[in-house]
């Protein structure tokens, strides 16, 4: 782990051990009927009247600024999306302010009572696959700490799995949501939340794909630490894997802590 965080290396033993791992956690999975969520955040976009790549169809001409430079937006879009591998159904948050481990976990509880509660009504555990850096890094307190608000929350018992470092374009929902979405956002002006809203709801494919988006327009504070508190008391509420722990770990809110 040192050397990881020193060089940037990582074990190909450990990071073959970890995809292993990870499929047998799906076959379990849909095995049991749990569900598989894979969560991420896409690149954020700038809002505003900016050149985009691509072409689109419209009844007019648009009058774009010929440059995307940071001082002629608007504003910033972080579209935060859950998968589910089995169902082909993707949800898009749309945030229009920081993409912290808070605003990644609103997302998630956001995207399970809208669409992902009704398709698994009777869900007591969801894994859950993440990247292994960004808002839902592995190595995160505040993404742990957060993870326990949600499974309070929802109710539900939270098994983890992060992709190796370096590996997030293996996450499913990298080339089966957010490659379509950006296929959908070619050469489109988004010049606000909703035109985007409006758009990446329209994004489908061949194979089934289906997308639900909503808005979440709350100010999430960056730079924010775990607290005190959480650092005391955080085994209570997670349980890491004897193997390969530092990717692999369960959240349970309910349980461990009685």
């Amino acid at each position: 782990l040192c050397k990881e965080l020193i060089t940037g290396d990582v074990d190909p033993q450990a990071r073959d051990a970890q995809f292993r791992h990870i499929a047998a956690l799906r076959r379990l999975a849909h095995q049991r009927g749990i569900p598989a969520l894979c969560i991420d955040t896409k690149k954020k976009e700038p809002l505003g009247t900016l050149d985009r790549p691509g072409q689109c169809y419209s009844t007019a001409p648009q009058r774009v600024f010929d440059h995307d430079y940071h001082h002629l937006a608007s504003g910033v879009l972080v579209p935060h999306g859950v998968y589910d591998i089995v169902a082909n159904h993707g949800f898009i948050t749309l945030g229009t302010s920081h993409d912290t481990s808070a605003f990644a976990c609103d997302a998630l509880c956001l995207a399970w009572v809208t669409v992902f509660c009704h398709r698994y009504p009777h869900a007591t555990e969801l894994l859950l696959l993440c990247d292994g850096g960004g808002s839902n890094a592995s190595r995160s307190l505040r993404f742990k700490e957060d993870l326990i608000a949600v499974s309070q929350r929802l109710g539900l018992r939270l098994r983890i799995a992060h992709y190796p470092p370096y590996t997030s374009k293996w996450n499913p929902i990298e080339h089966r949501l957010f490659s379509q979405i950006e296929r959908t956002w070619s050469g489109v002006m988004l010049d606000s939340p909703q035109t985007a809203l409006k758009t990446v709801e329209r994004t489908t494919t061949e194979t089934g794909l289906q997308v639900t988006a909503r808005i979440l327009d709350k100010v999430y504070e960056v730079g924010r630490k775990c607290s005190d508190t959480f650092r005391n008391i955080k085994d209570r509420f997670i349980r890491h894997d004897t193997v390969l722990g530092q990717w692999n770990y369960v959240v349970d809110a309910n349980q461990f802590s009685q």
